[in-house]
């Protein structure tokens, strides 16, 4: 299979240029800050390095939670009887029951807003009959979600001691918090409540950048002598969302310096730049033995990425075509690459998708088509 490129430059958006401002000096020991629109890695530190994400850890089984939720698997006012192993999960803690039932909703609340410990394992053993089942269900969805330096031991990231098997790496977090709220958007707007009240408790929401910043909606806080303080935060500013993740960082107010730091930076230092509307063909390309002979290529949503600021007169692209295409080809199957340069450097790649089905074409044209690609 070959690949053809068609080389070409984007209209001048702006017109001065800039060098990118550094990124500032963080106390965390790995780190990293993406664009949640396209995936892009602004900046990162050590970001596929494996670390404990303790608490971080409920990002996984509060998607887990939202997926049963959203299938009809659980409702929010089920009852949970709360096992006495949940009950006696030491650390954070929402204070249910033991032995009676307290609500689905009232649950999922205890573990996202407070992070509570013996909520989310509770949350676990209704979804999976065990905790250890809910881990595996936790283990499997990171590899459907291509989370390849990730392995979860429990539900709530919480330790007697050192777990250097229960891992994630910043990188698989940030797009873990990326598949949150891309696929959980109700759900993840539960993790801007600053706080909320059961069985007459007043539980405050552990992430003090909700009180720093009114763009910070989410998302969560982590914490053990093994992990040090981490934090996933993501905020939104205009059309614009960032997500950054800090891990091993020394001290509560360091993650939460970091992290906003870090966001202020993405910020300041990037500008965000719509190089195509959805459904706008970037080419057509040939399709041999197909019922039409070209097919657009382009991007399923609005193709917006983030440059340095000041540099988006000097965005190039690339496309990488799939040689030969061959019919049939189905709406939305991947047929080339976009290569994105900015002021001569690479940029990052992305797929291109087929804006339409090609069918095949009946007989004499198939004929045709394998003449002239034996002749080729």
């Amino acid at each position: 299979m070959r690949f053809l490129a068609f080389i070409f430059a984007l209209l001048p958006i702006a017109a001065s240029y800039a060098q990118v401002i550094p990124a500032p000096n963080l106390s965390a020991r790995a780190w990293i800050l993406m664009d949640y629109a396209t995936g892009q890695v602004l900046a990162a530190q050590d970001a596929d390095t494996r670390l404990e994400p303790a608490s971080l850890t409920k990002v996984m089984t509060t998607y887990l939670v939202a997926e049963a939720l959203a299938q009809k698997r659980l409702d929010l006012q089920q009852p949970v009887t709360v096992s006495e192993r949940a009950w006696r999960t030491q650390g954070s803690r929402s204070f249910v029951p033991v032995n009676k039932g307290v609500s689905v909703d009232d649950l999922f609340k205890g573990m996202v807003i407070q992070s509570g410990n013996d909520a989310s394992v509770a949350l676990a053993e209704a979804i999976g009959g065990s905790e250890d089942a809910f881990a595996a269900m936790m283990n499997r969805t990171a590899q459907r979600m291509g989370l390849k330096d990730t392995n979860f031991l429990n539900a709530s990231g919480y330790f007697e001691g050192p777990a250097p098997n229960h891992y994630s790496t910043p990188r698989d977090l940030a797009r873990l918090a990326a598949a949150l709220i891309r696929d959980h958007p109700e759900t993840h707007a539960l993790h801007a409540t600053k706080e909320y009240t059961y069985n007459g408790i007043r539980q405050h929401n552990r992430n003090r950048l909700l009180w720093a910043d009114p763009t910070v909606d989410g998302l969560k806080t982590g914490h053990s002598n093994a992990a040090g303080y981490c934090l996933i935060a993501t905020a939104r500013r205009g059309p614009r969302r960032l997500i950054s993740v800090v891990l091993g960082t020394p001290s509560e107010e360091a993650r939460t310096r970091d992290s906003l730091n870090l966001l202020n930076w993405g910020y300041t230092a990037f500008e965000s730049v719509k190089l195509y509307d959805k459904g706008q063909a970037v080419s057509q390309l040939k399709v041999f033995k197909g019922a039409q002979n070209l097919v657009g290529a382009g991007f399923a949503e609005d193709f917006v990425i983030s440059v340095p600021r000041g540099m988006a007169d000097k965005v190039t692209a690339q496309m990488l075509s799939q040689q030969p295409l061959v019919a049939p080809v189905a709406a939305g199957a991947v047929i080339g690459t976009l290569k994105l340069a900015v002021g001569g450097q690479p940029w990052g790649e992305y797929p291109v998708v087929a804006q339409s089905a090609v069918p095949l074409a009946g007989f004499f044209g198939r004929l045709w088509d394998d003449i002239r690609l034996y002749f080729q």
